[in-house]
């Protein structure tokens, strides 16, 4: 019997697919829409310990292949952000918290307020490339993460996840030290750093004059980094970056990821994109002989 139900890391999901961090996840009535609209899971926003304004406008430029967003980290406070929590986890909606935090001891108490909070399992933003003191100006450091990781793993008990940027040589450096430091599963891509220009104007478009390109062209990339990290990691790899449909998922599970994340397909096809894409990946493994998502996962490789 073909099953598309995946266990990462003692996270038990009726299908591989995840809200991706920042797209319909900023309340309660989002996250149960996008879990009703068939995702395994979903990531929330990104939050951190105080209420956050984020870039001034323009913040988003959408492009034949995606967009450039540099949002700047907007959120209400973990204090505030509790009241959605808790509409999503009563509606039984399988929360994966995303964090920001600008050292070790905040994204601990931040990891285990949303433990506290009925997450299923935390993911470090360790990746956002528009955001000043947070995110990649952290996570390419190997030394910072593995810090960051290990003293997160001993403040909580729920799996671990942290966000990976593609903004550096050292991809394989950082998730080798996610591994060492005890992290339960690796999430790759956030956005790559970007840029778009008015002729017009002879300006940069985005208030924060770069940002981060998500959608269709940023998909190779995230599949290489998958491949590249399946090859050194022992812990499960989340793949994200350009998903739209069903063969996008199947190239990052044959690349080595043991589920994936949606994020900008959600604004040009809608919240029907996850039923179409697991309706499409169980008529693929039907059809070539794959009972799991674990029999899948990774054969690129063979």
């Amino acid at each position: 019997m073909t099953s598309l139900k995946v266990n990462v890391s003692g996270l038990r999901l009726k299908n591989p697919s995840m809200v991706a961090s920042g797209i319909m996840d900023e309340t309660g009535d989002s996250m149960i829409k996008m879990m009703e609209s068939g995702a395994g899971a979903v990531v929330t926003k990104s939050i951190g310990l105080e209420p956050k304004d984020g870039h001034g406008n323009p913040t988003l430029v959408e492009l034949d292949y995606g967009y450039i967003n540099a949002m700047g980290l907007p959120n209400p406070g973990i204090d505030a952000f509790g009241e959605e929590m808790e509409v999503a986890v009563r509606a039984g909606v399988t929360v994966i918290g995303s964090i920001f935090a600008s050292c070790e001891g905040d994204f601990s108490l931040l990891a285990g307020r949303m433990e506290d909070m009925g997450a299923a399992a935390v993911e470090l933003n360790l990746s956002c490339p528009h955001a000043s003191g947070y995110g990649m100006e952290m996570g390419i450091d190997p030394v910072v993460v593995k810090a960051i990781v290990a003293s997160v793993k001993d403040s909580v008990r729920v799996p671990v996840f942290a966000k990976l940027t593609p903004n550096t040589h050292r991809l394989m450096d950082i998730g080798n030290s996610v591994q060492e430091a005890g992290g339960d599963a690796v999430v790759a891509i956030n956005t790559l750093k970007a840029m778009a220009i008015s002729p017009e104007s002879a300006r940069p478009i985005l208030r924060n004059r770069f940002g981060g390109l998500s959608g269709p062209a940023v998909k190779p990339v995230g599949v290489r980094a998958v491949f590249d990290l399946y090859s050194v990691l022992d812990i499960p790899i989340i793949g994200v970056g350009g998903i739209t449909s069903w063969r996008d998922a199947v190239e990052y599970i044959m690349a080595g990821a043991s589920a994936f994340q949606v994020g900008s397909a959600i604004g040009h096809k809608g919240v029907q994109v996850f039923g179409e894409i697991c309706d499409g990946m169980l008529a693929f493994m039907r059809d070539y002989g794959y009972s799991s998502i674990h029999d899948m996962t990774g054969v690129a490789h063979e």
